[in-house]
């Protein structure tokens, strides 16, 4: 399964990377939104794990072009803050399919990856 992680925490990213390139995944990493865009026009992708929150850029406008350049592409979205806890966010992205703390074990977002990425 192909990956993309758009998380800026440096340890974060590895820490995924590593856990879902154990997994069997291809993982690309990107930092900002505007690598992860150009990482998407270069390469599709079945699951996004995208930072909700990010310092450069809009993790929204990633989701909404993932969403015009692949259809169906599945976003999970994950963020350390309460903002979009009250589940709004599935309202304002149409390919978010999960909504997940940052700081969960790697095994739980492995999960999610395989669960909802084997449907694209």
């Amino acid at each position: 399964m192909q990956v993309l992680i758009v998380e800026e925490d440096r340890r974060l990213s590895e820490l995924w990377t590593g856990y879902l390139t154990r997994a069997g995944h291809a993982v690309d990493s990107r930092a900002d939104a505007e690598s992860a865009i150009e990482a998407l026009s270069e390469r599709t992708y079945d699951i996004i794990v995208l930072d909700l929150v990010l310092s450069e850029g809009s993790a929204l406008a990633v989701a909404d072009y993932a969403e015009v350049r692949h259809p169906g592409v599945r976003v999970i979205f994950v963020t350390n803050t309460r903002f979009f806890s009250d589940g709004s966010i599935f309202a304002l992205s149409a390919n978010a399919c999960a909504f997940l703390p940052t700081h969960m074990p790697p095994e739980d977002l492995a999960a999610m990856v395989e669960h909802h990425g084997a449907a694209h």
